[in-house]
């Protein structure tokens, strides 16, 4: 008997630390990671990917997941109040896991990825302790999330900006105009794309004074606001071509305009979550976008490469 009143408890605790890391969000960092590590691999000349593949680009690519996991396990036990509001469904608010337990289950994690960047080198654990000063600010004092445009940087420079340069410094740690440029155009869509994620929550973060273009704005005047950094920075592509800091097969890349006005749509005409996921279609089909982006990005610089 005592068996089967404790298995649903047992089951509902490892659905709630899972449900901490959200799964969904750690696509991200490994899709984009793999992709830009081995455009790195073969930008640099090398062709032999199988030899790096498990014990490189795998332990490199998971160290940059852990530290996302992180990030999602510990913003959750800074966003209590929030998600009683708008996402009670959540372990927390469910009371399958505590506060402490997040935090601890946070803490392991950044360690985690910290021991395991080491085993990598020296440029790539730099860029791991930095996009974890970004990450743990965001959710702790001085708390960047609460901030007004404050709180999309503090996403976008960590996601994007240096999580680029953090995979493409695996193999090559020169500071180069082709990662540097594709770290800021990333950046520079994450500041637009990051601020769909406040839909949802815009009535809870509004009460426990954290202040989004969502709720400070409203809607529709914040999805005007994104869309320059939805649309624009794939628009100056060719503009880096002109100048010779892309080659001129990348111009491929400017097809991602066509996605950031559907993103900018969605946000105006969608409110809604969706079933299987924790979000709106605009945050789905942003996720989506940063994903092709990143892996067109490494199939054009190989394909190139090899040629």
């Amino acid at each position: 008997m005592t068996y089967y009143l404790f298995k649903p408890i047992f089951i509902n605790r490892v659905k709630g630390f899972i449900s901490l890391i959200r799964p969904f969000t750690l696509l991200a960092p490994i899709i984009v990671s793999i992709s830009i590590m081995i455009s790195s691999f073969y930008y640099l000349g090398r062709y032999d990917i199988y030899s790096v593949f498990w014990n490189t680009i795998l332990p490199a690519s998971l160290c940059l997941s852990i530290l996302n996991a992180a990030s999602n396990s510990l913003n959750q036990a800074s966003d209590i109040k929030s998600d009683m509001i708008s996402k009670s469904y959540r372990p927390i608010p469910q009371g399958f896991v505590s506060i402490k337990e997040a935090c601890i289950l946070s803490i392991i994690l950044y360690l985690s990825a910290l021991y395991l960047s080491t085993l990598i080198n020296m440029a790539f654990t730099l860029y791991v302790v930095f996009i974890s000063i970004f990450t743990i600010t965001y959710s702790i004092p001085p708390r960047m999330k609460n901030f007004l445009f404050f709180n999309q940087l503090w996403v976008a420079i960590p996601r994007g900006f240096l999580g680029v340069l953090a995979s493409w410094s695996v193999f090559n740690y020169n500071l180069q105009l082709l990662p540097i440029s594709i770290g800021f155009i990333s950046m520079l869509f994450l500041i637009g794309g990051s601020i769909t994620k406040d839909i949802i929550d815009k009535e809870a973060d509004k009460i426990n004074g954290t202040h989004t273009l969502i709720n400070t704005f409203g809607n529709k005047k914040a999805a005007v606001i994104s869309f320059p950094f939805l649309f624009f920075p794939f628009i100056i592509i060719p503009i880096l071509i002109n100048n010779g800091i892309f080659e001129s097969y990348y111009w491929f890349l400017t097809i991602f305009s066509i996605p950031g006005y559907l993103i900018f749509y969605l946000m105006v005409r969608d409110n809604s979550k969706r079933k299987f996921l924790e979000n709106t279609s605009a945050w789905t089909l942003m996720y989506l976008t940063y994903f092709l982006f990143a892996i067109s990005f490494s199939i054009i610089t190989v394909s190139n490469s090899i040629v």
